[in-house]
């Protein structure tokens, strides 16, 4: 054994450990192991500093500093973590669970790995490997896409910008159309903005392939894309356009990964990421692009854009409606940038009227809503109105997101009127041939001359508008009308709990877990012996508090959180979570078993300590995840768990939990 670990106790206190946890919800693992990680390393006499990516966002975030001073990394995490950061560093990357019941083997391992081997950045550095990450196969491949798409659109933005502007400036009308005279320099400024275009599959393709095999990946994917869309290198006039280079980059990162992996001589793994992976990976993709799969790709693309060129009538229309909804969907998500992609693939293929369907829809969320919360105050809370007004402005310049925090807090009424919305304006936009030459949308893009039919354009942008002010004040109505009726007939209004779930006002300013658990939700001693059968206990307990709305789904969520992965972390705890509609606030229930249940923990203890945690689907970010996060750490703790398993009423439990968030009993809130 090396001296480093034959007296780690006396270890230098500057040996600095970082440490990254996190989990696919980022509500209990992560923060639990990093509770772990810090107990082991405080243990092993090492100073260390964790960074949590949960649903609350990134806490911790280290500090240039830190990442200099740092003599090891260790990321327990079962989600895609950047490593650039931490460059000619010692890392080892675990599944989040090896970080909540093998921390010490974790911060051994990292200071035992080569930071020669973690330096080139391309992962080989790891000792262990995380195979919740493989599994995860579908989030890998949207999360490669997005990645291309988000480094591609600038190219894209800015060469169409400069073509709308030379056009405008410079362009004269002919029978053909705009045409701008040799030798001015609004032609030099058009041909400058048609690079933008050259290089956006290239750069699409280079950077999903980066995605999944770090830079080894980068230069076969770029010159691959390049292939994609040179048509003759495989004797087709149109190239594969966006669809080559979609399929290229995932070639490209999937070769290069499986060429990384290919065990070598020690004096051959240095020149790998630099030379090995590059050439080969260029070689074999380039090559069966060429020969076999160039001009297949080729004729689907130039096929969908003859078809989509030659819509007319209410085809097209049909068209606006459905790309409208989908940019209204889900505000910047996957499938408003499966739309966005599509059509500014299409503007580089030469048909812009796509994008002119896309651009008049991108700003109706934010314009909508905003105007709902100017046409109807009361139906939202003064946070809620303030995000309006910034929905209105955000909404000008084109940026969808501008309506998230309103869909976030009422999914059930804001997006459904968001995508009929939409699909309005999408299918106005179709119907009178407005097109944009920009990827971009909002009435900001009319200021820069990208759109042809600007009236119309405009009418597109505030009919859609209306609708979805309209839309989401009527279901707002109905949900306001349909709450009061149920609460009044049902509820006891005098209870904290329903007045929390039906006050505008939002929560209190800081919150602890006591306001999410009391007695009703606590039970000691149950025979229960099954998971299923508790989850379902647990659930009914908090139907009696009125915040679960729904239990069937609220039961249906956990047990999906239970396939994905078990919530069971060992030390005989288990929390299981569940992300449901069927929950009109958070809530917390507790149940303390007699015999315990199998629940599938890595260590195979059974769980005697179970704590279930609901919250609305629409939740993630707020605060209190931040107070389930503090519980927990607090899970972690032996004399928190010593305290609850000796308790003998559902007050003693309580108490326990007054301890750790620092709130005496007598200033809670009796419910």
């Amino acid at each position: 054994m090396p001296k480093l670990f034959a007296d780690a106790k006396s270890a230098s206190p500057r040996l600095l450990i970082l440490g990254i946890t996190a989990c696919p919800t980022g509500i209990a693992h992560t923060y639990m192991a990093a509770e772990k990680l810090e107990s082991a390393a405080t243990e092993l006499g090492y100073e260390i500093k964790v960074e949590t990516h949960g649903s609350v966002g990134v806490e911790g975030t280290f500090s240039q500093d830190d990442i200099d001073r740092a003599d090891a990394i260790v990321i327990a995490a079962d989600t895609r973590i950047d490593r650039s950061r931490f460059a000619g560093k010692r890392i080892v990357s675990a599944k989040v669970a090896d970080g909540i019941h093998n921390p010490a083997e974790l911060i051994r391992n990292a200071l035992a790995t080569s930071p020669s081997a973690a330096g080139d950045g391309d992962g080989d550095g790891d000792a262990t490997v995380s195979s919740a990450g493989r599994a995860d196969v579908g989030g890998m491949l949207y999360r490669a896409l997005m990645n291309g798409v988000s480094y591609m659109i600038p190219f894209v933005v800015v060469g169409g910008l400069l073509i709308a502007v030379s056009l405008s400036f410079g362009g004269e009308a002919t029978p053909n159309g705009l045409v701008i005279p040799e030798g001015s320099f609004w032609l030099t400024l058009n041909q400058i903005g048609g690079l933008g275009f050259t290089l956006m599959v290239p750069i699409l393709s280079g950077f999903i392939a980066y995605a999944i095999a770090d830079r080894p990946g980068l230069a076969p994917g770029m010159i691959c894309g390049w292939i994609a869309t040179t048509g003759a290198f495989y004797n087709s006039e149109s190239g594969a356009g966006f669809i080559g280079g979609i399929v290229t980059g995932f070639l490209v990162g999937f070769v290069a990964l499986g060429i990384k992996k290919i065990p070598v001589h020690r004096f051959i793994k240095p020149i790998m990421p630099i030379l090995v992976i590059p050439v080969l990976t260029t070689v074999i993709v380039g090559g069966a692009f060429v020969l076999a799969l160039g001009q297949p790709i080729s004729w689907v693309f130039s096929t969908m854009t003859t078809f989509l060129t030659g819509l007319q009538g209410g085809s097209v229309v049909v068209l606006g409606l459905i790309l409208g909804a989908m940019i209204a969907f889900d505000m910047g998500g996957p499938i408003n940038k499966t739309a966005f992609l599509f059509g500014g693939a299409l503007i580089a293929a030469g048909n812009s009227a796509p994008m002119g369907m896309v651009a008049a829809a991108i700003a109706v969320p934010p314009l909508g809503m905003g105007l709902a919360t100017l046409i109807r105050g009361r139906y939202f809370s003064k946070p809620e109105r303030e995000a309006g007004i910034a929905a209105l402005f955000l909404g000008f310049f084109g940026i969808t997101e501008g309506a998230i925090p309103l869909a976030a807090a009422k999914p059930l009424q804001v997006i459904p009127a968001n995508m009929i919305g939409g699909a309005v304006a999408g299918g106005i936009a179709a119907l009178f041939g407005v097109t944009n030459s920009v990827p971009h949308g909002g009435p900001i893009v009319a200021v820069f001359g990208a759109v042809s039919g600007v009236p119309m354009y405009f009418t597109a942008l505030l009919v859609g508008a209306v609708v979805t002010a309209l839309v989401s004040v009527l279901l707002l109505g109905i949900s306001a009308r349909t709450t009061a009726h149920r609460t009044s007939a049902d509820a006891d209004v005098s209870s904290p709990v329903v007045r929390e779930s039906v006050s505008a006002s939002g929560p209190p300013a800081k919150k602890t877990v006591l306001d999410y658990i009391d007695e009703r939700t606590i039970v000691l001693d149950v025979d229960e012996t099954d998971r299923d059968a508790m989850i379902r206990t647990l659930a009914g307990l908090m139907h009696t508090t009125g915040r679960v709305t729904d239990e069937t789904l609220v039961i249906q969520a956990a047990f999906a959180r239970e396939e994905h992965g078990t919530t069971g972390i060992g030390d005989g705890i288990a929390i299981p979570h569940s992300k449901s509609n069927g929950v009109s606030a958070p809530v917390l229930a507790f149940a303390r078993s007699t015999n315990g249940i199998d629940w599938n923990s890595a260590d195979g203890s059974k769980a005697t300590l179970i704590f279930m945690i609901a919250v609305p689907e629409a939740a993630a970010g707020t605060e209190h995840l931040k107070v389930l996060a503090q519980l927990s750490r607090a899970l972690m703790k032996p004399a928190f768990r010593a305290a609850i398993t000796s308790a003998t009423a559902p007050s003693d439990v309580l108490e326990a939990l007054a301890v750790q968030v620092g709130t005496k009993k007598a200033e809670r809130a009796t419910p």
